[in-house]
């Protein structure tokens, strides 16, 4: 049986250790691989646009152009990926915003890990 494409994920956040920590999930779990990372906004919706990931993770608070605004962004390019945004802080503190700037889940970092990562998928509705 043909092995099926791998869902190819946007790592975006400012901080190397998280960026990091999130690339060995994507890497470990069955399915996806790393299409790229950004370190801030604007990177990554330049990347989103070039590079055209099944999925982009998205941190909320970064320089420049911050996680909310580039979410808007990608979801307004031609065929967007589906944005899930993450943050440090519990859902209350962005999760309403995070919807109505187009992402279509938030969830904690801390509860980050390869779980989190396929039910992120199976909500994106793929």
């Amino acid at each position: 049986m043909a092995q099926l494409t791998d869902v190819r994920v946007l790592i975006v956040d400012d901080q190397l250790p998280f960026r990091e920590a999130a690339r060995m999930v994507v890497e470990m779990t069955d399915g996806f691989e790393v299409a790229g990372e950004a370190g801030n906004g604007e990177e990554a919706v330049e990347l989103a646009r070039t590079l055209m990931p099944d999925l982009v993770l998205m941190d909320v608070q970064m320089p420049g152009i911050d996680g909310l605004e580039a979410t808007r962004r990608i979801r307004a390019l031609d065929n967007p990926p589906p944005v899930a945004v993450m943050s440090t802080h519990e859902s209350g503190d962005y999760r309403d915003t995070a919807l109505i700037a187009g992402a279509y889940a938030f969830l904690p970092k801390s509860e980050f890990g390869m779980d989190a990562l396929e039910d992120l998928w199976r909500q994106a509705g793929s």
